[in-house]
């Protein structure tokens, strides 16, 4: 990932009020990780899946703080439960950052299915999002998917693709 991406996304973290940041680390957000575990005003909490930072990110909102959900794309479909009874069942929303694995010109045939599916669940689960691909939109992305996502208490994720984590 990019050095002025990483900036931009803990920027739009801490214009967005974010306190806590739940990860599973994936190797296109790999330098984020770092900045974010260095950084003394988030809290970060690795998780072993997806579906348990969903359900951290979402007791961190119940507190009346603020969390973020980062991973890999594919981490949508094994978090889909966890989303499901949060969002669609409880009003509890979670914000997801995520890395764009498979997009075009994806080389790895292990990642295609990511990009396949990721689109189609995100719309399934209802959640609204946005893809960015130029680090000048990244802040006001992640800063627009906290007023989405707190203004209707459902979820909102932010795609970060191309050269921006490749």
């Amino acid at each position: 990932m990019r050095a002025d991406a990483v900036e931009a996304v803990i920027r739009g973290l801490k214009r967005a009020g974010v306190t806590v940041a739940t990860y599973l680390p994936d190797s296109l957000l790999k330098e984020l990780y770092p900045a974010l575990d260095a950084d003394p005003d988030i809290r970060t909490i690795p998780v072993t899946n997806e579906g348990e930072g969903a359900a951290i990110a979402g007791g961190v909102f119940l507190s009346g703080q603020r969390a973020v959900l980062i991973m890999e794309n594919s981490g949508l479909r094994a978090a889909t439960e966890h989303l499901a009874r949060m969002g669609l069942g409880a009003g509890i929303p979670v914000v997801m950052i995520m890395s764009y694995r498979g997009e075009m010109g994806e080389n790895n045939w292990w990642a295609i299915p990511h990009g396949i599916t990721m689109e189609p669940l995100l719309k399934t689960l209802r959640t609204p999002y946005t893809i960015v691909h130029d680090v000048d939109k990244i802040e006001q992305a992640v800063f627009n998917a906290y007023e989405t996502a707190y203004a209707s208490y459902y979820h909102a994720a932010v795609v970060l693709g191309g050269e921006l984590v490749r």
